[in-house]
């Protein structure tokens, strides 16, 4: 992982197991993941280490002890915030990831509220079947970071062997 690689953001977290999984996503794609606090969970849980496997050890995690906290954070890194929400925005196939941003997802009963909303620098949607309300947070995670990754590698030359 270096500097210049995206974050997974949870905005507080309510299950554990979801959140080791994301943990172990991360770690698997080289990722670091933000929690900005505070979590529904002590993050000590063992929901959150069987989740997480022994991935948690390769795990990159920065802990935000609030909203305020993670958004000083992210200003002096100068990074784009990326919301995904099940209320609009763009197909996020559609949108243009970049580097340095930040795919930010909200808490599984709750989203996120409208300061959080106002904050994104973009807003983005994954597209689902008419009556479906949402996906699974770990899932939602997958699918965002995926394509955030497949755009940015495809768009970086090929290394040289």
């Amino acid at each position: 992982m270096t500097n210049d690689s995206p974050h997974i953001a949870l905005f507080q977290p309510d299950i554990a197991g979801n959140t080791g999984a994301i943990m172990r996503l991360a770690a698997c794609f080289g990722l670091a993941v933000d929690i900005i606090e505070p979590a529904g969970f002590d993050l000590s849980d063992r929901n959150l280490k069987r989740a997480g496997m022994d991935y948690l050890e390769l795990a990159t995690l920065v802990r935000h002890r609030s909203w305020e906290h993670f958004e000083d954070w992210r200003r002096q890194e100068g990074r784009r915030l990326i919301l995904f929400t099940t209320s609009g925005g763009t197909v996020y196939t559609d949108f243009a990831f970049q580097p340095r941003d930040i795919l930010l997802f909200g808490r599984e009963s709750a989203g996120v509220p409208d300061y959080v909303h106002k904050a994104a620098d973009e807003r983005v949607i994954i597209p689902m079947r008419e009556g479906a309300r949402s996906l699974n947070l770990a899932m939602a995670a997958a699918i965002g970071s995926s394509e955030a990754l497949r755009q940015i590698r495809s768009a970086q030359p090929p290394v040289a062997g």
